[in-house]
């Protein structure tokens, strides 16, 4: 397998220090994740929270859709801080081999990360900041058309004769 070169890392500002700190006392500790995670923080370029750019970046609570080593199945997970992560099908924490691998990558990039004895690599496909509950919200709202709503507010729908 070629391993790809590294990617650019880019942050916004507020996850930026936020990492740093977790990452710095994980580190400490001996934590080998946290110690990747840093250098990913250190290399990282810090933009401001609201750059136009960061639509397209892995941030911290954005969902994103990726491959593991082009064979497994492509999955979309939310990446979270370690004291939000609560479902281990939906969410990556950050501290973890992938988590610290995805965060501050660009859609269409991939990395090399190490985990359970062997190196994977990981490819972005999509970056997104609604969640799956955000996209069923959506598409059972009341869309508006042309500044128009499709459906009266004010009509009950369908009764029996």
């Amino acid at each position: 397998m070629n391993v790809p070169s590294i990617p650019d890392v880019t942050l916004p500002a507020s996850d930026h220090r936020r990492l740093e700190r977790l990452a710095r006392v994980a580190a400490g500790q001996g934590d080998v994740d946290a110690r990747f995670l840093l250098n990913e923080i250190n290399r990282a370029e810090i933009v401001p929270d609201r750059a136009a750019r960061l639509d397209s970046i892995v941030t911290m609570g954005s969902w994103v859709t990726f491959w593991i080593n082009w064979g497994f199945p492509r999955e979309t997970r939310q990446l979270v801080y370690p004291e939000d992560y609560t479902s281990e099908r939906t969410q990556i924490p950050v501290m973890s081999p992938l988590g610290a691998a995805l965060v501050g990558l660009k859609v269409g990039t991939e990395i090399p990360f190490f985990t359970a004895g062997r190196t994977n690599v990981v490819r972005i496909e999509r970056v997104s900041r609604a969640g799956p509950d955000d996209v069923v919200r959506a598409l059972f709202s009341n869309p508006v058309v042309r500044g128009e709503k499709l459906f009266d507010d004010d009509d009950p729908g369908p009764s029996a004769a």
